[in-house]
């Protein structure tokens, strides 16, 4: 199959192309380099040396004799060079990373929250009003967030995408729909995510593109198969306070013989899902597309939910690190139930790497062998939900730096 992955430069899109490409499909990347651009904004770069795109392409042909090809665009401003390239290319798929990724970085300030909004919903209006321009049938693949549905499970175990209500009629007869499941944003990122679902809900009714949109949970992990197979190709690992996924941060502090900043108590339960099965999920999802005329399809692409502190402690007690409550940046629940179904994908014949396989492993061979490239100044959450939880951080941060002081 032909496939374009738009945001193919970045954390989940690299690995996606190369275990694409791998498997046999004619794969072109697009990127605006964005994600780079944002290392210098917060000074900070990935622990992780990420070769140029050009690098990275040259040693993936030398070491497999495969293509990728590169086109440096922004999709969220140059819909007409999308519109000619989808022409030009003509893909079976499209998959869609091309978004702002993470909530801390959408929550720093008014200019962070606008250049979010405005980014992800002009990308993914342009990508389907592109596909619809074109006049191909092209499936659209979308990485969501399970954050769509917010961080509780009021009981249930939530569905994947859609729920059925019954409600009373004005003759008093009992109606039956299905809707989306109701959405919960925590921050402004997830809230792009949220209208996200809603594009393709009115881009399938009305033109019937076909979507397949897969709610991710928090992924941990930094090498693939494909992108362990030469230094060139290594993928991404982001530490920072803005960027860095709370398990990647524990792994990262561990190394560094750094305290595991718990936020608030811990409570807060997250879904999570390993760097090898995202890239498997994407191409399941291409392979297994949604047939003309059907609705979108939703899968939950998650592997396990966890609380916060016992990730800490299970990191605590892999590697002796010690654990150190901080303020929480974020307006949300100090603690919360969550469960959530993934049949679908396990259905399609995920076979999940468990975080207990893993961890070690990203300890000793990542954390630890790049120890040299990390900036402790960088580690703490600065970027804060409301003005309220402002200060408990910047004391928490100036006691960090008194710390780094006395070292």
């Amino acid at each position: 199959m032909k496939v374009l992955i738009l945001g193919g430069d970045g954390f989940c899109g690299w690995p996606s192309a190369l275990h694409l490409s791998m498997q046999g499909h004619e794969v072109a990347i697009v990127d605006n380099l964005s994600r780079r651009n944002i290392d210098n904004e917060l000074e900070v770069q990935s622990l992780t040396p990420i070769q140029p795109p050009s690098i990275r392409l040259q040693a993936w042909k030398a070491l497999t004799g495969r293509v990728i090809a590169f086109e440096r665009l922004n999709v969220a401003e140059e819909y007409d060079r999308l519109v000619h390239l989808l022409g030009d290319l003509r893909p079976d798929s499209v998959v869609h990373f091309a978004e702002q990724r993470a909530a801390p970085y959408s929550m720093k300030s008014s200019w962070h929250k606008r250049y979010t909004v405005n980014n992800n919903l002009n990308a993914t209006n342009n990508i389907l009003a592109a596909i619809v321009e074109s006049g191909l049938d092209i499936h659209l693949v979308h990485l969501g967030t399970m954050g769509v549905y917010g961080y509780s499970s009021v009981g249930v175990e939530l569905p994947e995408g859609y729920l059925q209500v019954r409600m009373t009629a004005a003759d008093g007869a009992e109606v039956e729909q299905e809707i989306l499941y109701p959405p919960n944003p925590g921050s402004i990122y997830h809230l792009t995510k949220t209208q996200d679902q809603l594009f393709f809900a009115f881009y399938n009714k009305n033109d019937a593109v076909r979507v397949t949109d897969l709610h991710q949970g928090i992924v941990w992990g930094t090498q693939t198969r494909e992108t362990c197979l030469d230094e060139r190709l290594i993928n991404r690992f982001d530490y920072d306070g803005d960027y860095g996924t709370v398990l990647n941060r524990f792994l990262m502090q561990a190394a560094i013989d750094y305290p595991l900043t718990v936020h608030g108590s811990g409570g807060q339960t997250r879904a999570f899902i390993h760097i090898q099965d995202t890239v498997r999920c994407i191409e399941l999802a291409i392979v297994n597309a949604p047939a003309p005329g059907e609705r979108v399809k939703i899968l939950n692409q998650m592997t396990e939910t966890h609380r916060l502190i016992g990730l800490a402690n299970l990191v605590s007690n892999l590697t002796g690190a010690r654990i150190e409550h901080v303020p929480n940046p974020r307006r949300e629940a100090d603690s919360n139930d969550l469960s959530a179904t993934n049949a679908g994908l396990l259905g399609l014949g995920l076979r999940p790497t468990t975080l207990r396989e893993g961890l070690l492993k990203e300890v000793t061979e990542i954390a630890k062998r790049y120890t040299s490239r990390c900036d402790r100044r960088r580690i703490p959450c600065v970027s804060t939900w409301t003005r309220d939880n402002a200060p408990g951080l910047a004391m928490a941060k100036a006691g960090e730096a008194g710390n780094q002081r006395m070292q």
